[in-house]
């Protein structure tokens, strides 16, 4: 009788576990499959995300405090071109649909160094490392704006105020086109710059200070039909490089984004294809970033003017296919959809 008891309560001893396995298992199943819905049909802003103002530009970053900051260049009203263009200013969401405008960080006459005409500043980036927030800027020097390109840096210990200008990058004597700079940190901490612009693209590793090449420049290989506007980003331990083609419809500039994959942040680079088609501007950049499980593409179009020169920062969703191709970004906002 003793044993047949026991034997009993051993099979419900065992049952109950079984059954709690089979719960947790269930439980696991759900929150992971919740988790992937919510990513798949968590709600954005309305396309362009910034209306009080024209902005271009935007370079994503996910910081320490869990917020996601946009760092943007103004198109000035009414424009001229986009020479006017000279100041940044940043903005910031914790859930992709309420954006705070930080106000300007940058303008022209806060760079020693730079052109007393004013003017200019163009496509930025930021990065945090060593306690500080490093932000890179493409700024001439000179009158001659287009033979005295440099990339300088301000630097600062909060990622949306207080930034200063240092000096600026030391990137050898070619000056042409040195715009577009963007700053890769690899999970190892070793930091590279790039910049692209005139049909180059070009990177080197940082030193631990950030403000100097740790080699000379190296131009990317692999690129089909680059213009200008990289940026690097790594995902599944694959390295991917973005940037605008030189496209033209009807004659007229129309950019599109295209990006390249690599197993080393120098290249060379295997060409992937367009993800993001033009958006109503001549030009096109963008930034790629993921948070809170969810990637992002970030760019900006003509939707708010009806005019190249006087664009608006938007964001869309970004999703991968299995081999890791990117998909093609479903643009909304423009055009109704």
């Amino acid at each position: 009788m003793y044993k047949r008891k026991s034997r009993h309560k051993a099979i419900v001893s065992v049952s109950l576990k079984m059954a709690i396995v089979l719960i947790i298992a269930a439980v696991t199943i759900f929150s992971s499959c919740k988790t992937r819905r919510l990513n798949s049909t968590s709600k954005l802003a309305e396309n362009p995300f910034i209306r009080h103002m024209y902005t271009a530009d935007p370079s994503a970053r996910v910081f320490k405090d869990g917020r996601l900051y946009v760092y943007a260049s103004h198109d000035v009203d009414p424009p001229r071109g986009c020479d006017l263009m000279d100041k940044y200013h940043v903005f910031s969401t914790d859930d992709m649909v309420n954006w705070k405008d930080h106000g300007e960080i940058l303008n022209a006459s806060q760079v020693p160094w730079g052109r007393k005409e004013g003017g200019f500043m163009w496509a930025p980036d930021c990065v945090y490392k060593n306690g500080l927030y490093y932000f890179y800027f493409p700024h001439p020097s000179g009158t001659d704006w287009n033979k005295t390109w440099k990339i300088g840096i301000a630097t600062s210990k909060k990622p949306a105020s207080d930034f200063v200008a240092q000096g600026y990058l030391d990137l050898g004597n070619d000056n042409n086109a040195m715009i577009d700079p963007t700053v890769f940190i690899d999970d190892n901490g070793q930091a590279y710059f790039y910049y692209g612009g005139g049909g180059r693209c070009a990177g080197a590793k940082l030193k631990d200070n950030m403000t100097e090449l740790a080699q000379p420049l190296v131009f990317m290989q692999g690129l089909r039909d680059f213009h200008e506007t990289t940026w690097v980003f790594k995902k599944n331990g694959l390295y991917y490089l973005t940037y605008a083609d030189n496209n033209t419809v009807n004659g007229k500039g129309a950019n599109r984004l295209n990006y390249a994959t690599s197993k080393s942040p120098l290249g060379p680079w295997t060409y992937g294809g367009v993800y993001l088609d033009p958006t109503g501007c001549d030009t096109s950049h963008g930034s790629v970033v993921e948070y809170k499980g969810q990637w992002y593409a970030f760019y900006h179009n003509d939707v708010l003017s009806g005019r190249g020169n006087l664009r608006s920062i938007c964001v869309d969703k970004l999703f991968f296919n299995t081999d890791g191709s990117i998909k093609m970004v479903v643009q909304t906002g423009k055009m109704g959809k």
